[in-house]
C-alpha cells in the first residue's frame, strides 16, 4: 500500500515569508470550488423521451478558499494569531502558499484576502483562533493550472 500523506505534513504560509508556517495550527482545510451553469436542451425528436434529462454543465467559475485553526501561545516562533491579526488589519490581499514539509516547491499559491479571523477564549482552556481566507485573482499555482487544454475545449 502506498504511504499516506500526513496532516502535520501539509502547511500553509501567509505573508511574505513562504519560511514561515502558520504557527500551532491544528488543521486547515483547502476547498477548492466550482461555479457551474446548467444548460438543458430537448432531445431530438428520434431520442428516446428520457435522453433529455440530464444537462449539460459549464463552468463559469473557479475559487479556492482554505479554512485554518490554530493555538494561541506566547512564544510564536512562526506566523501566530498576532501575525495575522496584523495582516487583517492592514486591508489588503496578501500572498499564501500550500506546501509539502520538507518541499520548497508549493501546490497552491497565489494573493488572497482574510475574510474571517476569529478568536476563541474560554476559561480554563486553550485560546484558539480560526480564520478564512479566499483568493483575490487567479493563483499563481493550483492543481492543473499548467496541464495542457483539450482540444474539445479550445475549439480546434
Amino acid at each position: 500500500m502506498a504511504e499516506i500523506v500526513n496532516g502535520n505534513d501539509l502547511i500553509i504560509s501567509l505573508g511574505d515569508d513562504a519560511q514561515k508556517g502558520v504557527g500551532h495550527c491544528t488543521s486547515h482545510k483547502t476547498t477548492f470550488n466550482t461555479e457551474t451553469k446548467n444548460r438543458a436542451v430537448k432531445p431530438v425528436m428520434s431520442a428516446a423521451k428520457t435522453s433529455g434529462k440530464f444537462k449539460e454543465q459549464t463552468v463559469t467559475g473557479q475559487s479556492v478558499s482554505i479554512t485554518a485553526e490554530g493555538i494561541r501561545a506566547y512564544q510564536e516562533t512562526e506566523m501566530g494569531y498576532e501575525e495575522v491579526a496584523a495582516l487583517w488589519g492592514q486591508g489588503q490581499s496578501i500572498s499564501v502558499a500550500a506546501f509539502k514539509r520538507g518541499s520548497s516547491k508549493p501546490y497552491l499559491q497565489g494573493k488572497f484576502v482574510i475574510k474571517t479571523l476569529e478568536e476563541n477564549a474560554p476559561a480554563g482552556e486553550d485560546a484558539t483562533y480560526s480564520m478564512t481566507l479566499e483568493n483575490d485573482g487567479e493563483p499563481s499555482v493550483y492543481p492543473g493550472k499548467n496541464a495542457p487544454e483539450k482540444a474539445s475545449e479550445t475549439g480546434k
